[in-house]
């Protein structure tokens, strides 16, 4: 109260003209995503503690009334909790109990069928205001009623494209996760497509008070720029080369003004042979200025990725003792299973980084990078190589699997697709995932892995002729759909990615039209398809196409079918996990791992096997692992508290031994990282419960529990 007051005297009074906002937190709050700046998911609370987490209980069920995967880290500020629903729409509500204070309905449809990860929260005096993101606009909303910020933007969105140039406007732009605020700066993420029609990733800075851009950093440098060498000539122009965004999220440092941006691959993500060199500021951290975008330091983790080896979490930022001496670092994890750890200023590693030999490219027209940096400390968390002794022996079909195996490469985590098919492992979705990795005040992360491989091969895309040979539905498919949705629409549950046979039956065709033009989920919009294109897709897929190819079809849909965008020169198999014939890894357990890693020594404190598998677990097969997305909550009090895994189960552990204290039934799994807050003196930990990923039921809810 004191510090508040004192503020806001200095502030009348002209001395704080540069007031930081938002205002410093309250211990017993949660404001930021992930629970603060530092992206630490950590909480000083010490009221539910390893004697008393068994009498935790349900306080209260928020139903958002539209099921579907959630993935939001909810805030909590002044006692009120911000989250998110599955249709990307922003409500408020009582933390203490649940009741919906105020809740955004957009009944347009047009933009709200994403995922987000959370809101934003910055007030300057009585100015309180929520940001979020839907489609491709980021909103400002009174925190106190919902309502759009008229002086936000143009009637309180503004463009998240306004930074990314002219030939990114008609490309597909949104943001999964929250942007990073910094003095009157919001920095945000960017989610893009994947494949050669991406746009740029720049990472872009929007004023909080008016939407307008401040400032943008290109990823993929122009002429003359720092990087520009490690690019073909000409790239910046190349409609083809895209991405190198930040989609996972970012921290910053207020104290010294830097933000700390991890970004993904350049598009598209499986072949390079379009963009040869290193591809900075592809997969790597960049230590930014704050204020003007300008770079301070850069890590690359990934040369010329060619495996969407993109880092999928904020980094987190940390104070550790080396050489005796104490250390503001930044430390990164990644999908192959490493923690990079730097010195927060300098960008010097903390431990020793070796440029390792990789195994070089067997497709036409690709040059892989001939070595990949490899920290010696942490030793990987995720297992990094996968032999044919690794096949899981109590598969029903193990020698199909074996047989598969032997006809695909497999020469550890940087093995390049290949025609024959290659075993990407640690998989696509890590290792570490986008719910990242909790640390404590004593420098002790705790992170949950998943040991999943993938089966997939590179080949050249779809000729003209056989193009030419389908009727305009067929094609746009076949280009569009196949390497999720597979070229017989069976679609691939355990990758997430549904089967379309009958899709007829299940939905109707303004919605199949509205999430091809707009997106989904993990789906990206497909917003450059015209017209004509679309309605031949839906014709196709709800099979009553009955032109004949190139021949009978409507003219005006042929042609504009014919000049769609020519796809990248290769393509994928598809999204494919490496499964036995019941539906589990093709690897022997553990496919799920919860670690305790000491970035003080590079030591492991613990590591236990996380999730399970019910249906296994059932007939005496436990202790399997499962994969998991959402990470985990740490506490003062010692306890860890993670959700994340397809049985629905929400745990708290002793953070000292990994030790399992609590367990419950959530109504839905929970593909989310909790919070943890405080309001009247009471302690709660809440989690969004969507369901729906890796064949979990769907649910609409957020749960909080506090001890009875």
């Amino acid at each position: 109260m004191k510090r508040t007051l004192i503020a806001a005297c200095l502030l009348s009074a002209g001395l704080l003209t540069g007031l930081m906002r938002p205002v410093p937190p309250d211990d017993g709050e949660w404001r930021e995503y992930l629970g603060g700046p530092d992206r630490n998911h950590y909480s000083p609370l010490t009221q539910i503690d390893a004697g008393n987490v068994g009498r935790l209980k349900v306080a209260w069920e928020y139903h958002t009334r539209d099921s579907g995967q959630v993935q939001c880290n909810p805030i909590i500020v002044n006692g009120v909790l911000y989250g998110m629903t599955a249709s990307t729409q922003p409500f408020a509500v009582d933390a203490a109990t649940g009741r919906e204070i105020w809740r955004r309905r957009d009944t347009t449809g047009a933009n709200g069928l994403s995922t987000s990860r959370g809101v934003t929260y910055w007030e300057s005096g009585d100015d309180k205001r929520i940001l979020f993101t839907n489609g491709p606009w980021l909103h400002a909303l009174d925190a106190r009623t919902g309502q759009p910020i008229p002086g936000f933007g143009q009637g309180g969105r503004t463009s998240l494209k306004a930074g990314l140039g002219a030939g990114a406007q008609d490309r597909f732009v949104i943001s999964n996760t929250p942007g990073t605020l910094f003095e009157d700066l919001l920095i945000m993420p960017l989610r893009l497509s994947e494949g050669p029609d991406a746009a740029p990733g720049n990472v872009q800075a929007f004023n909080v008070r008016t939407g307008a851009l401040a400032w943008a950093f290109r990823t993929i440098p122009h002429p003359g720029e720092y990087g520009a060498d490690t690019w073909p000539a000409g790239t910046h122009q190349n409609p083809e080369v895209g991405a190198a965004n930040n989609w996972s999220g970012m921290a910053v440092d207020r104290k010294r003004g830097i933000v700390y941006v991890p970004t993904g691959s350049a598009a598209f993500d499986f072949y390079g042979g379009n963009r040869k060199g290193d591809n900075l500021f592809a997969n790597c951290l960049l230590a930014l200025d704050a204020r003007t975008g300008k770079r301070r330091w850069h890590y690359q983790f990934v040369h010329h990725d060619i495996l969407d080896r993109d880092p999928p979490a904020p980094p987190n930022l940390v104070t550790v003792t080396h050489g005796g001496k104490r250390i503001d670092a930044v430390a990164q994890v990644t999908k192959q299973g490493y923690v990079f750890v730097f010195d927060r200023e300098t960008g010097k590693p903390l431990f020793p980084i070796n440029e390792v030999p990789v195994p070089a490219s067997d497709v036409p027209g690709e040059t892989a990078a001939p070595t990949q940096p490899i920290p010696a400390k942490p030793a990987p968390y995720a297992r990094q190589t996968f032999t044919e002794a690794d096949i899981n022996p109590t598969a029903s079909n193990r020698d199909e699997l074996v047989a598969a195996f032997r006809k695909s490469r497999s020469e550890g985590p940087f093995t390049p697709l290949s025609a024959g098919g290659s075993i990407v492992f640690p998989g696509l979705d890590g290792g570490a995932e986008w719910g990242g990795a909790a640390v404590d005040p004593d420098g002790i992360m705790y992170l949950n892995s998943n040991e999943m491989a993938w089966l997939i091969s590179l080949n050249p895309k779809t000729s003209d002729d056989q193009l030419a040979a389908l009727t305009p539905g067929h094609r746009v498919y076949a280009t569009t759909c196949a390497s999720c949705h597979g070229p017989e629409r069976k679609g691939n549950a355990a990758s997430g990615f549904p089967s379309l046979v009958g899709i007829g039956n299940r939905r109707t065709r303004e919605y199949v039209a509205t999430v091809v033009a707009n997106g989904k989920g993990m789906m990206p919009a497909f917003s450059r398809l015209s017209g004509a294109e679309r309605q031949a897709l839906v014709a196709f897929l709800f099979g009553d196409e009955k032109q004949e190819a190139g021949t009978n079809a409507p003219k005006a849909a042929v042609q504009e079918v014919n000049q769609a965008k020519p796809p990248a020169s290769y393509r994928i198999s598809g999204y494919t996990k490496f499964l036995d014939a019941d539906g589990y890894p093709a690897i022997k357990p553990p496919w799920g791992t919860l670690n305790a890693i000491d970035l003080n020594t590079g030591e492991y404190r613990w590591k236990t096997i996380y999730g399970e598998h019910p249906a296994l677990a059932a007939k005496g097969v436990a202790q399997t692992g499962a994969e998991s997305y959402g990470g985990p909550v740490v506490t003062a009090s010692g306890l860890l508290f993670i959700a994340g895994t397809a049985d629905g189960k929400f745990r708290a552990y002793d953070k000292k031994t990994g030790k399992l204290l609590w367990q419950t039934q959530l109504p839905a799994a929970g593909f989310a990282t909790p919070s943890t807050y405080q309001v009247n003196g009471r302690q709660y930990v809440v989690v969004a419960c969507g369901g729906t990923k890796l064949g979990a039921k769907k649910g609409d809810s957020y749960v909080a529990f506090a001890v009875e």
